[in-house]
């Protein structure tokens, strides 16, 4: 297991199914800004679990990556996501996709992502700019932490040639169009993973 702690701010990865080595891996940690939701420690604990797979728990919130890995054209992106532990609150957690600068500050990129409380969103990043493309939104696709509090989700996000499919389970739960916030997405990918959250990241792959 190792430790990375947010006085460092440098940017983490995700795991494809090529990676066992846990130096492959980059990440860059968001800490709280938020005085009423604060951080409840410094470190993001991340532990490598074979192929394609990394678990991270801890403070802070992630962006993981890999250098060099990138999609474009029409692809699928894809990744299996096991919340270990329900948070004291709502935090969400998914994939990234149409990325670029992910380790600096002019970092850009969309999410889609799901929390425990069955409801996704999507999101654009520009630096240290959000913006909702699809605000917090209830589906029964998403699934809830069961008696053992763990859930397991399967996320994909297809992209055609004029549209964006995002998928839960197997169930299209939005479609946005190649345009406005987001027009791009050939770029960089991963995984996003707010703080206070424990989650296994597991079959990461892009389908083209």
């Amino acid at each position: 297991m190792l430790r990375w702690s947010a006085l460092f701010a440098f940017a983490l990865t995700l795991a494809v199914p090529a990676v066992t080595s846990a130096q492959d891996w980059q990440v860059r940690i968001d800490e709280s800004r938020d005085a009423s939701d604060p951080d409840t420690t410094p470190n993001i604990e991340f532990t490598a679990m074979g192929a394609g797979g990394f678990r991270s728990s801890g403070g802070p919130a992630g962006t993981f990556w890999m250098p060099g890995q990138s999609a474009t054209g029409a692809y699928t992106l894809s990744g299996t996501f096991t919340l270990n532990t329900p948070s004291s609150h709502t935090n969400y957690y998914g994939l990234v996709f149409g990325g670029s600068n992910l380790g600096a500050p002019n970092q850009q990129y969309v999410y889609f992502m799901v929390a425990q409380n069955g409801s996704f969103q999507i999101r654009h990043r520009n630096g240290d700019q959000t913006s909702n493309v699809q605000g917090r939104t209830p589906h029964a696709a998403v699934v809830r932490p069961g008696a053992n509090g763990q859930s397991v989700n399967n996320l994909e996000v297809r992209v055609a040639a004029d549209a964006i499919s995002y998928v839960v389970n197997g169930t299209v739960v939005h479609t946005t169009p190649k345009s406005g916030a987001t027009a791009v997405t050939d770029g960089q990918v991963g995984a996003r993973i707010n703080h206070e959250t424990d989650v296994t990241v597991s079959n990461f792959q892009i389908r083209r």
